[in-house]
């Protein structure tokens, strides 16, 4: 019996022990889910620009690095809340730098079953739907841009679909109120994306209608209201990808693209070309810009690249010379 009695007290000791040493570890897991993932990085790129007529210039200047906050969690089962707030900051210059100078995007929703409703700053339903190859590039998406839509990216409401046999829907409504950004306005965008094993469709509209400049200009200097209509077909064949883009907004530009993109172990290299025509009265503008990409992951967390991108532009006016440009950049990131 005595023995019996002192097994009893020493197991029940042992468990309260045990019980004791785990509730402190239990406890801290807890608190480290509960905790945001922060996540950033650092991009660095020198450039070198020469435009004719003009000049050359060239610099050593910050590319986009970022430090940002997100996080999730489950309200009811089956329905998930999120958040993500991503803040901008330059790596280059020391003299006269505030530390975080810029603002990139932040929101907060809710997905589950439904789809995906979510409120704030963040890349519009129209980019994500159909802007695919001027959003390729890590430096020089300004030499190659393929579409002309106005509606900007924060004060968003933006709800996607679950697929559906394939098909995506997306809808954003902008909510512009009394004495921001003008007069009371509610611009939208809706896109539809159609997936099939290694092809991709999308179809999309920006109705232009926020309250700006370009909604009241009357001659021609600015763009006006007019809806923005996209199409996007990509083919992903494995190490090697196809993407083509149509862009057209009346008497504003109609814009054609085409990228191509083949990946090599570390390495992936992309061909990019758009061309633009002017659709505004009385002009006949043509652009046209070609975009040439090499990139290497030296590691899951840093890569290095280098780009080059060859512009030109014909005004259409007798007597007006074209203008050409020629930049040459290369850069590094590290991603954690």
């Amino acid at each position: 019996m005595k023995k019996t009695l002192i097994a009893s007290a020493v197991a029940a000791a042992a468990l309260s022990t045990s019980a004791f040493a785990m509730d402190p570890a239990s406890e801290l897991a807890s608190k480290l889910d509960s905790m945001p993932t922060v996540y950033g990085n650092i991009q660095l790129a020198w450039y070198h620009a020469d435009v004719d007529p003009g000049g050359s210039e060239s610099a050593l200047i910050d590319n986009g690095s970022t430090i940002g906050f997100k996080h999730s969690h489950e309200i009811s089962p089956g329905i998930t809340a999120f958040l993500k707030a991503e803040l901008e900051f330059d790596a280059d210059d020391k003299a006269g730098n505030g530390g975080l100078s810029g603002f990139d995007e932040a929101y907060i929703g809710v997905k589950g079953d439904f789809g995906k409703v979510w409120v704030g700053s963040d890349d519009s339903t129209y980019e994500r739907g159909v802007d695919i190859i001027s959003n390729h590039w890590e430096f020089g998406d300004g030499a190659i841009d393929t579409a002309s839509y106005d509606t900007g990216e924060g004060d968003l409401v933006q709800y996607t679909t679950p697929s559906m046999a394939g098909f995506e829907v997306g809808v954003a409504v902008q909510i512009n109120g009394d004495g921001e950004k003008g007069d009371k306005s509610y611009p939208y965008q809706l896109s539809v994306t159609y997936s099939l094993d290694a092809l991709t469709v999308a179809f999309a509209l920006d109705s232009n209608d926020g309250d700006r400049a370009y909604s009241s200009a009357t001659d021609g200097s600015a763009p006006n209201d007019e809806n923005t209509y996209g199409l996007m077909a990509s083919y992903d064949m494995g190490d090697f990808g196809l993407t083509g883009e149509y862009h057209t907004r009346s008497d504003v530009e109609s814009t054609y693209g085409l990228m191509g993109t083949y990946s090599m172990g570390a390495n992936t290299f992309a061909a990019g070309y758009v061309m633009i025509e002017s659709d505004a009265p009385g002009s006949s503008e043509e652009s046209s810009g070609v975009a040439l990409q090499a990139l290497h992951n030296l590691s899951d967390h840093m890569y290095v690249w280098t780009e080059a991108y060859f512009v030109n532009s014909d005004p259409g006016v007798a007597g007006t010379a074209d203008s050409d440009g020629t930049v040459l950049a290369m850069g590094a990131a590290y991603v954690f």
